[in-house]
């Protein structure tokens, strides 16, 4: 959940590591900081905060060297402090380190050294638990600095270390080489010309190079201005390609938008209709999916689909297991993949099991996909991220091509989702019982909702209105049942995310089951509310909330508000649409009241508090 960059080469690395950190800065901003070595030592710099206030201060204090590495961070161990940030270092202050994931055995490992003696910790993290002990097995090899010394320093501790992790590690007494490991953490290296790099995400040297190794999990890289060399931590070569990476260039820029949060929610019309790009067949009636690589009998054979994923991504497989159900009549199961790769369910040979995931590199939906695997299952994954791990270690899957998500709170990613998912049910159907009017109808639906969406960001004006009027609330309850009982528990996700408002989702039709107990005038209730075959229902639960005085937001279909407008205190329109499709539309309001709630309270919309985007440690 943090960024690691590094450079090895001939220009000043300061200002190369500060503008990957930039680009990174989505991944962790409690505190950042860098070392170089200058040909006499490290030198450091650390800043709490974000990324401009560690730039601020190399401004102030330059750094000096053409090697270096650095790490915007996210706390796991430690509070948000100096001695917390990145990057670490051993005892005689030679080596440093920055580090993404988890140590777990490093109280072990800490013992170890205390009972050894000779080492002070200055900080709570494991990362300086892993920089001593690597530091240690350097020193106790003896002999001349030499890059095999710290080769095995580095070869020999991870095959003591449990957990995972993206590292980068430079040493003083070896000051023509840097040092990549990974083990369930993302980590590549970017080739130049006389210039190395290495980062957690690529994007953080597309500006210098498009050329890019993946490290697989186990390999170690040993970088140096005119080479690299990739080898497996157990010791063999380790077997790697090159391959190219787009700069998302203008794409990951905010333009006129105040915030990127925004940016993204209005380029929703044009990542609906990308997701749906050559997918749609109206010959056939049916969508195209090659990049699942199975055949029309292995698609019809599928008895059963778990779809897995978390945050968001779980939501909008919620709103795939109804689609599915309805539309494929396959049945369908959503797991947390945190619960999943835990649990011992029971898997038949017929599963289908599909990983969500945005960034594609979400540690415990990988998990998942790699127990998946394991298994046995046929396994494919859905993400935005055509370089990402589970991209590259499913056997097939779907791109949602929505462009680079900055803003934390997902909002493009989970529309393109709930769109994939829906193409995903279409071809499922057409394969089993659809008819080819059915289909049909389908596709045409499918195709109007890019303009749908566009009127929904109509909208914009009256949901601020209604964000400004209620910002101030003590709490807010989301409601909704069917198709967009997910979409009321993405709608409370994205105000506490952003707004830090105590909001919840729930089905409507538990509101009379204990939630009620919640309603109150000072406590609004946002209630979805298309006209579906559960209208008449959320017509219930609405009069329920009004009894005892409950301020209603709805969430309607456009020509069938009648019956609302005398209860509910605020009516918001959503475009008409099949039943199944209403959560792409619903959940536009939702996510711009959130927005500007949580703009007129202040707060940094994109990038909340205690919150990072790319979510790679459990």
């Amino acid at each position: 959940m943090c960024g690691i960059v590094g450079y090895i080469g001939r220009a000043p690395a300061a200002p190369i590591l500060l503008d990957g950190l930039a680009r990174l800065e989505y991944r962790g901003y409690d505190s950042a900081g860098l070392a170089t070595l200058n040909g006499h030592g490290l030198e450091i710099r650390k800043s709490v905060g974000r990324i401009d206030q560690l730039a601020a201060l190399v401004g102030r204090e330059e750094v000096h060297g053409d090697l270096g590495i650095s790490h915007t961070r996210w706390a796991t161990h430690g509070a948000v402090t100096n001695d917390n940030a990145h990057p670490h270092f051993d005892q005689s202050g030679k080596l440093a380190v920055v580090h993404n994931g988890v140590i777990e055995n490093y109280q072990q490992l800490r013992a170890e050294l205390l009972e050894r003696g000779g080492h002070t910790f200055r900080s709570q993290t494991d990362t300086e638990i892993l920089a001593h002990t690597i530091g240690q097995a350097y020193d106790d090899a003896g002999g001349p600095p030499s890059k095999a010394r710290l080769v095995e320093a580095v070869r020999a501790t991870l095959a003591r270390t449990r957990g995972a992790y993206g590292l980068a590690i430079i040493h003083a007494d070896v000051p023509e080489v840097m040092i990549g490991a990974k083990r369930g953490s993302p980590l590549a290296v970017g080739l130049g010309k006389g210039e190395n790099f290495l980062a957690s995400d690529p994007s953080a040297f597309a500006r210098h190079t498009r050329e890019v190794v993946y490290l697989k999990d186990s390999d170690m890289a040993v970088i140096e201005r005119g080479c690299f060399d990739i080898t497996s931590l157990t010791g063999p070569p380790g077997r790697y390609e090159v391959t190219e990476v787009e700069d998302p260039g203008a794409a990951a820029q905010k333009g006129d938008f105040a915030h990127f949060m925004l940016k993204e929610i209005f380029e929703q019309p044009g990542t609906v209709r990308d997701a749906m790009r050559g997918r749609l067949s109206h010959e056939e009636a049916t969508a195209r999916l090659g990049g699942l690589n199975m055949t029309p009998q292995e698609l019809r054979d599928v008895d059963r689909v778990i779809l897995t994923a978390c945050g968001s991504a779980c939501h909008a497989g919620m709103v795939g297991e109804y689609i599915l159900e309805g539309l494929a009549r396959v049945p369908a199961e959503v797991d947390y993949a945190h619960e999943f790769r835990l649990r011992n369910m029971p898997l038949n040979k017929d599963t289908l099991i599909l990983a969500i995931s945005q960034s594609g590199e979400t540690a415990d939906t990988l998990a998942a996909l790699r127990e998946g695997i394991r298994r046995g299952q046929r396994v494919r994954g859905i993400c935005n991220n055509v370089a990402s791990t589970i991209a590259r270690e499913s056997g097939g899957g779907v791109y949602m091509h929505a462009g680079p998500e900055i803003g934390v709170a997902a909002t493009k990613s989970f529309t393109s989702q709930v769109v994939i998912l829906s193409l995903l049910s279409l071809l499922l159907g057409r394969i089993r019982h659809l008819s080819v009017s059915e289909g049909q109808n389908i596709l045409k639906a499918l195709e109007a909702l890019p303009d749908q969406v566009e009127r929904c960001l109509e909208l914009n004006d009256q949901v601020k209105r209604i964000a400004e009027k209620y910002a101030h609330a003590e709490g807010m309850l989301f409601l909704g049942r069917q198709h967009n009982y997910p979409v009321a528990l993405e709608g409370a996700l994205k105000m506490k995310e952003i707004s830090y408002i105590n909001a919840n989702g729930a089905p409507s039709g538990e509101l009379k089951h204990g939630i009620i107990a919640m309603i109150r005038p000072e406590f609004p209730t946002v209630v979805i509310a298309p006209d579906d075959v559960v209208f008449d229902k959320n017509m219930n639960n609405i009069e329920q909330v009004k009894a005892r005085k409950g301020p209603v937001i709805a969430v309607a279909t456009e020509g069938a508000t009648d019956s609302l407008k005398g209860i509910a205190d605020e009516l918001i329109a959503v475009p008409r649409t099949l039943e199944f499709l209403t959560p792409i539309l619903t959940v536009i309001p939702l996510q711009l009241l959130a927005y500007h709630t949580a703009v007129t309270l202040g707060c940094d919309v994109d990038k909340p508090r205690n919150l990072a985007k790319s979510v790679t440690v459990e």
